[in-house]
């Protein structure tokens, strides 16, 4: 920073920071990828019944038009280590265009109704959305 004083070194840190938060706040508002994965535990973890019928729910999202890609899965056999969650019974990740695609998929009537008609299959569901950087 050469010969600056206290005052101007604090000021000039002061910009910085104050230009990285508006690039933060202008990832929130323009078009970027946005990935959403949900992990399912059944209520009735062995029922194949139960776990077939959460993947048919699962599968009618394919029809909400901002659903850009669909992959549902289950649980792969893969070696156990500390860091390996691999209790859930069905996932699936998801990928929309944008924040406002990922919104409109959260109050669209086909989503809805996947809750509605299938939120008693599971005990617990852990969503976690990211943004492509």
């Amino acid at each position: 920073m050469g010969n600056l004083t206290r005052r101007q070194f604090i000021a000039a840190s002061g910009a910085v920071c104050l230009a990285a938060s508006a690039t933060g706040q202008e990832i929130m508002t323009t078009k970027t990828q946005v990935i959403h994965t949900a992990y399912f535990w059944l209520k009735n973890p062995d029922s194949v019944v139960d776990r077939e019928q959460l993947i048919a729910g699962l599968q009618t999202l394919r029809q909400v038009p901002t659903v850009k890609t669909l992959h549902i899965g289950l649980p792969a056999s893969t070696e156990s280590r500390d860091v390996v969650d691999n209790s859930f019974q069905v996932s699936e990740l998801m990928f929309f265009d944008d924040l406002a695609g990922q919104s409109e998929y959260q109050a669209h009537p086909i989503h809805q109704a996947f809750v509605k008609n299938c939120s008693h299959l599971w005990a617990k569901v852990a969503v976690k959305d990211s943004i492509t950087v």
